[in-house]
């Protein structure tokens, strides 16, 4: 290959398939690592700053000693995409994978030639991985498949930080599996019972002429999410709320979506396969994501419509993805 992927780690950029950690990692023994994973628009990084932000915050609360500052790390990201921008088809989008985690347990540091202190690591691979097949949701919309497996509640692991122990997340998913038909996409309750989130995606509805998100306590609470209510929501007049929302809330609803850094925002058509609405996709949604796509200057579903019909032969049903695992 003419342009190999190359990864930061650890002060030196290497090629993708040489970045490595330990074994003895704390990351591979408890799940001990804080990320981040970001987009761009026109090769543009979207929401880089928040995103650091919210990584920092992690690692302050996980009491993680890192010797580089907020803005080291966003030129370290940038120079990482820049190096890999060669090897990038023209239409491609950046995504940028931010790994840190603590590294290896003390008992394990006498090892000849292991990496000592925290891994600062970030990785820049093709968006179109992560959104190919997804062009059809954007019509035709998911249903969310409300799972047993619930949230982490805050009080228990706080869910705002966001890091690598995932399997609660992992489980949603292939519940959500295993329910009958096509796009099913888990959605998870709290312990009381309201709507916290998907597994890797926020959720919202639109009642009345009002967008509704769940309270920001048990879920995290996405860069996504905060543009949408913050910036996008004002744009169209449409007014912002948040509060617990119990499924009933949610089957009575006029609209609904989910909303991630990758693909923006996907409509939910019904929950447990009960339609919400009329089933298709609200002018509210509509106008969400096509004012979206004004401001970034780029078309969000023909982009990857764009993409899906380059990659269609080679898309192998079978394969679990991200959203996936069956």
């Amino acid at each position: 290959m003419a342009n190999k992927r190359k990864i930061y780690m650890n002060g030196e950029f290497v090629d993708e398939s040489e970045a490595k950690i330990s074994i003895f990692d704390s990351a591979l023994m408890f799940g001990d690592m804080v990320f981040e994973m970001t987009r761009s628009f026109n090769k543009e990084h979207f929401k880089l700053k928040e995103h650091i932000d919210r990584l920092f915050t992690g690692l302050k609360i996980l009491r993680y000693e890192l010797s580089i500052s907020k803005e080291e790390l966003y030129d370290i990201c940038i120079e990482t995409a820049r190096l890999n921008e060669p090897a990038f088809k023209k239409d491609d989008e950046h995504r940028l994978m931010i790994d840190i985690s603590r590294g290896v347990l003390g008992i394990y540091e006498g090892i000849k030639d292991i990496h000592i202190g925290p891994n600062i690591i970030v990785a820049d691979f093709p968006l179109r991985w992560t959104v190919k097949g997804m062009s059809k949701l954007y019509k035709n919309g998911i249903n969310n498949v409300v799972t047993s497996q619930r949230v982490i509640p805050s009080h228990l692991m706080d869910p705002k930080i966001k890091n690598r122990s995932r399997l609660f997340y992992l489980m949603a998913n292939i519940e959500a599996s295993l329910f009958k038909g096509d796009n099913n996409w888990a959605l998870m309750l709290d312990p009381d019972g309201f709507i916290a989130e998907g597994s890797g995606d926020n959720f919202f509805i639109i009642k009345d002429g009002e967008l509704i998100s769940p309270e920001g306590r048990n879920m995290l609470r996405g860069i996504t999410r905060q543009y949408i209510m913050e910036e996008l929501a004002p744009q169209i007049d449409l007014p912002v709320k948040e509060k617990n929302i119990e499924l009933f809330d949610a089957y009575e609803a006029d609209e609904a979506f989910i909303c991630a850094t990758p693909f923006c925002m996907i409509p939910v058509t019904s929950i447990n396969s009960v339609s919400i609405g009329n089933g298709k996709p609200g002018k509210y949604y509509k106008s969400l994501i096509k004012q979206w796509s004004l401001n970034m200057g780029v078309d969000i579903i023909e982009q990857i419509k764009n993409w899906d019909n380059d990659v269609k032969k080679n898309i192998n049903k079978n394969k679990i993805s991200p959203y996936k695992f069956k």
